[in-house]
């Protein structure tokens, strides 16, 4: 099957359903070779969008991504490469959503991808000491110059994105396209209803990150922490503590087995189950996948295999194991 692909928003941008960031892999556990076979192998499943941040290992992961683009020699019209702006240094300066961090945060990833131009920048949080007029006048002012052809948000609320909306309007700019929330199975609210209108009256494309839950809905960790698995390594002391000591993890557990069974009837595996799930919702234009060894990469783009899989049973089934689906405004018309 071939890779499925939706417009993001209103753009008139085409992005695969599936796509690929270097969140936690990138230099951390990817040099530049391991990198750029996970990105071969994932542009020839038909992946062609990939996501970074300045953040990301200190901007050596759009390093990396960068180099890795460079010996891969793409023409720059195949593929699509985003990038997020907010933490980039230690200093006042090097963060937030200020006009200056912005235009020199964006020049500077720019430089670390050795590209002239990034097609999405996304504000990775909201800046509360920013006010929202300057963040969209330089979101603007980067679309302008060429540096980036779009902009969006990354966790922001839909208040918050509304807002923005409301000053580019009044302006007469161009208001945030897409948002970058985290969706999974045990993570649903954002995306499934309080972006629900955004998505009905501005066309709000989503290009969705953590579709594993930080491996979580993998099933390798439903009997502990395996040898050699990311949450194993020294580095990751952080996830792997943010993972245990959620007092919900057990339960959680309980339902990626079960959901395991269900993966297995479909002839998939518990990740392909989980990318797939994220993917099929009507909200989502893009799931961002990670991996940490090319293998990985091939798994997780079968995962398209399954969405003419999950019908309305599989998915009703499916509700049955997680049994938290968030609840919809009241309609007070309907008695």
């Amino acid at each position: 099957m071939s890779m499925p692909h939706r417009y993001l928003g209103r753009s008139g941008l085409k992005v695969p359903v599936l796509s690929f960031g270097s969140w936690v892999t990138f230099d951390r556990q990817l040099g530049v070779g391991p990198a750029r076979e996970a990105m071969a192998a994932a542009f020839d499943a038909g992946c062609t969008f990939f996501d970074n941040a300045e953040v990301y290992a200190g901007g050596k992961s759009e390093e990396v991504m960068g180099e890795a683009l460079k010996q891969l020699g793409w023409s720059r019209d195949r593929y699509t490469v985003s990038t997020k702006i907010f933490w980039g240094g230690e200093e006042p300066n090097q963060r937030g959503l200020s006009r200056k961090h912005i235009v020199e945060g964006v020049q500077a990833a720019l430089r670390r991808f050795q590209l002239d131009h990034l097609d999405l920048v996304f504000c990775h949080r909201p800046d509360l000491h920013t006010p929202i007029e300057e963040t969209v006048r330089a979101m603007n002012h980067v679309i302008d110059r060429g540096y980036a052809f779009y902009w969006g948000t990354s966790e922001w609320s839909a208040q918050e994105i509304r807002e923005a909306w409301r000053v580019a309007d009044k302006l007469g700019l161009i208001g945030p396209l897409m948002e970058q929330p985290q969706y999974h199975m045990f993570h649903r609210a954002r995306v499934e209803v309080e972006y629900a209108a955004l998505v009905r009256d501005k066309g709000l494309g989503t290009t969705t990150w953590s579709p594993l839950a930080s491996g979580l809905l993998t099933g390798k960790y439903n009997d502990g922490v395996p040898e050699g698995s990311r949450l194993s390594l020294p580095d990751y002391d952080w996830l792997r503590e943010r993972l245990l000591n959620d007092p919900t993890f057990p339960a959680k557990v309980d339902k990626v087995k079960a959901l395991t069974e269900i993966a297995h009837d479909l002839g998939g595996t518990m990740a392909q189950l989980a990318i797939a799930w994220a993917a099929r919702h009507p909200h989502v234009s893009t799931v961002i996948t990670g991996a940490s060894r090319t293998d990985q990469v091939v798994e997780n783009m079968k995962a398209v295999d399954l969405l003419p899989k999950l019908t309305d049973e599989v998915l009703q089934a499916i509700e049955g194991v997680l049994d938290n689906a968030p609840s919809s405004p009241q309609d007070w018309r309907e008695g």
